[in-house]
């Protein structure tokens, strides 16, 4: 089975209500538990791969264990460049075989931003390729942009914005946050702005990032075992479901991963100090990929039994 693009599946996620998972990938295992909870949940998949993730395990081997995982299973699967910093790392995805980027100008001027984005929409639908873009700003840390705080989405600007650069989906910001500590207070979305914008656009395909929602669970377990991750905290799944039925149809999901594999192996570890060999780590740690993401699926996202 070949990869395919998000167009079918966003359409069918618009539609029905409910959201794909976008799950971040860096090595086999992450690879593996997420193409087998998708399996059993039967589910289509975005697998986003950031540019952290193509310095470190390299985009070649990351595209060939997607194709490994395409022989092993029925599944439409999407790849996904995730928060491209310029023209050329899009460029360099769409060329390896990507059937989806995002260019992220979030930070620039909004003419910058569409002049960004425009050039990249030219050279992927070129190519047959769609393209996603950010318009606003999410506070904390994701590859190359850092903000301190969050600059909400404005809704006129996003309709001229999507009309002027041609882009096929949108992520905007709307109270969500990169990286593990997302609330300070009580977790709030501005819904308000999500319908106020999907009004404006009916039919296009909305992207929320930083949508991890820190199972306190995992946060604990880490802690127990020698991590230190104070006060972490995500955003509710309940309010991630409500917005799949205003338009939202990829939710970015990469920390609650990292928070499932990390509390797994180190619970693993300490409990076997005396083991060194990687796979009897690295095997739990795949399992909770699986289950995390199988969760996800099923009870966030709303996209079990949607090939």
């Amino acid at each position: 089975m070949a990869l395919t693009g998000p167009k079918e599946m966003f359409e069918k996620a618009y539609a029905g209500g409910y959201a794909i998972g976008a799950f971040n990938v860096n090595n086999m295992e992450i690879i593996q538990g997420i193409v087998a909870a998708a399996e059993e949940e039967k589910a289509p998949l975005v697998l986003q791969v950031s540019a952290g993730a193509r310095k470190y395990a390299r985009q070649i081997y990351i595209m060939k264990l997607v194709e490994a995982a395409l022989q092993e299973c029925d599944l439409p699967i999407c790849v996904h460049l995730d928060h491209g910093a310029d023209f050329e790392i899009c460029k360099d995805c769409i060329d390896g075989g990507f059937t989806s980027v995002m260019i992220d100008g979030s930070h620039l001027p909004f003419e910058e931003n569409i002049a960004l984005t425009k050039k990249v929409v030219e050279y992927a639908h070129d190519k047959g390729v769609w393209v996603e873009a950010e318009l606003g700003r999410l506070a904390g840390i994701e590859e190359h942009v850092v903000s301190e705080k969050n600059i909400y989405t404005d809704p006129d600007q996003a309709v001229e914005f999507v009309e002027r650069t041609g882009c096929d989906s949108l992520a905007i910001a709307i109270g969500t946050s990169h990286g593990a500590y997302k609330f300070k207070g009580e977790a709030r979305l501005d819904f308000e702005r999500l319908e106020t914008i999907t009004n404006m656009m009916k039919g296009y395909p909305l992207v929320l990032h930083g949508s991890s929602s820190v199972p306190q669970e995992f946060v604990e377990m880490a802690n127990s075992y020698g991590g230190e991750i104070p006060g972490a905290k995500g955003v509710p799944e309940d309010l991630l479901r409500r917005a799949a039925k205003f338009g939202v149809c990829k939710i970015n999901i990469d920390t609650d991963i990292r928070l499932a594999m990390t509390a797994v192996i180190r619970k693993t570890l300490k409990e076997n100090p005396s083991e060194f060999d990687p796979r009897k780590y690295l095997g739990p740690a795949r399992q909770a990929v699986k289950d995390m993401v199988q969760h996800k699926i099923k009870n966030v996202l709303g996209c079990s039994n949607a090939i």
